[in-house]
């Protein structure tokens, strides 16, 4: 591993900012390596936040050297609003939330939250997930709150695992659904022969996961609701309306073979989450909810 010794010209600087200029690779990876404890100061794992002094040691981890520099520039976020504990913000379609592998080179959400809020590195339960308390999938855009802090981290998990944080989702779907309003509550597990999730009946094994929808507006071959989860499984929505036989518009990954349908094309999931609601650490609620994005809005309007 190579090692560093501080000098007079060097002290005073934060860890992970000197080390961009001694490693080629961006700060967020740097700052992971330090979060996953490869980065030593002294013998002892590092700490980003950390005033180097003369005469410290850095030891830092060779082979990382050669990780991806991500070429697009931090997203800007839509932030809708923060204080010191948390942020609100409302998340565009084709915006991976985090990176999806080791060697991820598109940027993500987090790159934009850590250029704007560095000092969340350290918060959260994941490396590779700074204040990420909840996701969007890539191509579902819409409301995110994300902590700031470990106590508001630890605040908002808690709610997610309790099932008090009210979740709301528009979505368009393919054909009529059977009933104004319905609740969906098929298991959900991962496919081991299709590498995606399905949809679970019976005494199959699976998590738990419930969807409510209701209805908004018919057309001639899709419909329009509102959709309520009271579980928050992986690509849930999608894989309920699929199993119900109404697959998401846009949904390249759960969609029916062979269904008779009149495809629309759409370059990415209509699905959008457009209302939040939870309290914070005094107890206050906070709720907060966000229009459909333009092209959402614009093929509803010519389909109508």
């Amino acid at each position: 591993m190579p090692t560093i010794v501080i000098t007079e010209e060097t002290a005073g600087q934060r860890l992970d900012l000197f080390l961009v200029s001694q490693m080629e690779t961006s700060r967020a990876q740097i700052q992971k390596l330090i979060k996953q404890e490869v980065v030593t100061l002294d013998g002892e794992p590092a700490k980003n936040k950390t005033l180097l002094e003369v005469g410290n040691s850095i030891f830092f981890p060779e082979v990382e050297i050669g990780v991806p520099e991500k070429t697009d520039a931090p997203p800007i976020l839509d932030i809708v609003y923060q204080d010191e504990d948390l942020i609100v913000i409302n998340k565009p379609a084709g915006l991976l939330v985090h990176d999806a592998t080791e060697r991820e080179t598109r940027t993500t959400l987090v790159d934009g939250l850590l250029e704007l809020f560095p000092e969340i590195i350290d918060v959260g339960d994941n490396a590779a997930r700074p204040g990420i308390v909840h996701r969007l999938d890539k191509d579902v855009s819409g409301l995110m709150v994300i902590a700031k802090t470990q106590d508001a981290f630890d605040h908002l998990k808690k709610q997610f695992k309790d099932r008090t944080v009210n979740k709301e989702y528009l979505t368009l779907v393919y054909g009529e659904l059977p009933r104004p309003d319905d609740t969906i509550s098929l298991k959900i597990a991962r496919s081991k022969a299709r590498g995606r999730m399905v949809a679970k009946t019976g005494d199959q094994e699976g998590k738990e996961a419930v969807t409510q929808y209701t209805v908004i507006e018919r057309h001639k071959f899709t419909t329009y609701a509102r959709i309520k989860i009271l579980t928050g499984r992986t690509h849930q929505i999608r894989v309920h309306m699929m199993a119900i036989g109404h697959p998401i518009v846009g949904d390249k990954l759960y969609k029916i073979k062979n269904q008779k349908l009149n495809p629309i094309d759409l370059d990415r999931i209509f699905l959008h989450a457009t209302r939040l609601q939870f309290n914070l650490q005094d107890g206050t609620p906070m709720r907060f909810e966000v229009p459909l994005p333009a092209e959402l809005d614009a093929l509803l309007r010519s389909i109508q």
